[in-house]
């Protein structure tokens, strides 16, 4: 079992209760990742549909407060089981502290029209490219639970004249991504807002995520290595208000669409 594995694990103590643990491991400024906090709640909706062939097709998540260290328990509630598709609400809950609220969809798979209009950016492979550097010299946790390769954007100069960023990435130990790892993945980069502004000493402190929602779009193939990247590419169009919109991207390396996402999120100076 890897760290992101055990760091996500969730155990059913009653109906419709599950108990977690968040890790510091998957800290980043004030708490734990929205992402890896994603992980968490996805895991605990698909032990209550409790059927494989019921693959996550979206969930929403809005963030309410940091969570800590420590103990944690999710509440899910099956809003609505049909032939084909489930819907489920989730709490995840600490001290008696709300921390985040999930909405979720699974579906089996439809015989339906297929296309795809969107394709993937056209970078150098990973391995030709070079780890990221820390940023000013910080250390953040959840930065060392990747392996990351930036493939276009500036070095988060805050100097671009996009809003644009991404690049390869992948767990530090080998695993084939799931659903859960795809939710992380999504808020793993950091922020395009780097690209125009600088983040730490004398920049923003901080950008936290309101609410963040996952399309998965593909079951990640069969033939998957486990040390195999994963192509992230995040875009914002406006700022405003204090808030800034973040659309990301997650492909396999030969163009296959894995999960799209759109999260808000509060620029801290």
């Amino acid at each position: 079992m890897t760290r992101f594995e055990r760091d996500t694990t969730v155990a059913r103590a009653a109906d419709g209760t599950y108990g977690v643990r968040i890790d510091r491991g998957w800290w980043i400024v004030v708490g734990p990742n929205g992402g890896y906090v994603a992980a968490l709640l996805l895991r605990a909706l698909a032990a209550e549909v409790g059927d494989v062939a019921r693959a996550p097709r979206s969930l929403t998540i809005h963030y309410v407060t940091p969570g800590v260290e420590g103990a944690a328990r999710v509440h899910v509630r099956v809003e609505r089981n049909g032939r084909s598709v489930s819907t489920l609400s989730a709490r995840l809950e600490q001290d008696g502290r709300l921390v985040a609220l999930a909405l979720a969809s699974f579906a089996r798979s439809r015989d339906a029209i297929g296309f795809q209009d969107l394709h993937m950016p056209e970078v150098e492979p990973p391995e030709s490219l070079s780890e990221r550097e820390t940023l000013h010299g910080r250390t953040v946790s959840m930065r060392e639970r990747f392996d990351t390769r930036p493939a276009f954007g500036t070095a988060e100069s805050g100097a671009a004249s996009r809003t644009i960023s991404g690049g390869w990435l992948r767990l530090n130990e080998p695993f084939v991504p799931d659903a859960a790892a795809l939710a992380m993945f999504c808020d793993a980069w950091p922020p395009t807002i780097a690209q125009r502004q600088v983040l730490g000493p004398d920049g923003l402190r901080g950008v936290p995520t309101l609410d963040l929602t996952v399309h998965f779009r593909a079951a990640i193939p069969a033939i998957a290595r486990p040390d195999d990247f994963y192509l992230c590419v995040f875009r914002s169009h406006t700022a405003r208000d204090g808030f800034l919109e973040e659309d990301g991207e997650i492909w396999t390396r030969d163009g296959v669409l894995l999960a799209q996402s759109r999260q808000l999120a509060m620029l801290i100076g």
